[in-house]
């Protein structure tokens, strides 16, 4: 059998059937630790990402800077082409005035299709047996493992 150690070295040699017989209590402690280094290294890669990320800015403001000020949409570049585009994105601050707006005009549209899952699950524990036609629902289930408690 493969013996799974207190590394978090992840060993691709591992399969499920050698697992399953490793005792719960050195499973949980192993998924800990890579749950921590997962954590970690996360937090490096988001770190690094976001400063590339606010250098990017500054450069995307010089370009839109430059294009505004030369009057132009595009420029072709030997490293290739900056295009200036627009884009608007709507929003409402009062929900119940524009849903009200949207039924005076028929315009059910004017919002994205997607079923609000905790209301959903709320809906059908508070009217049991009633179930929305067309309704589709996908259960699953997951593990979680947590520091045990001092």
């Amino acid at each position: 059998m493969t013996e799974i150690d207190d590394e978090v070295e992840a060993k691709p040699s591992l399969d499920a059937e050698e697992i399953a017989s490793v005792p719960m209590d050195k499973l949980a402690k192993v998924y800990r630790k890579m749950a921590t280094k997962i954590q970690q290294l996360t937090r490096e890669y988001e770190t690094e990402v976001e400063v590339i990320k606010s250098q990017q800015e500054v450069v995307k403001i010089a370009l839109k800077d430059q294009m505004l000020k030369l009057g132009v949409k595009s420029v072709r570049t030997d490293q290739g082409t900056v295009v200036l585009s627009t884009v608007t994105n709507y929003n409402t601050q009062d929900w119940d005035s524009f849903k009200e707006f949207m039924k005076q005009y028929d315009a059910l549209d004017l919002v994205q299709q997607r079923i609000s899952q905790l209301n959903m699950k709320r809906f059908l524990e508070e009217n049991p047996g009633v179930v929305p036609p067309g309704l589709n629902s996908m259960t699953e289930y997951g593990i979680s493992v947590r520091k045990p408690t001092k």
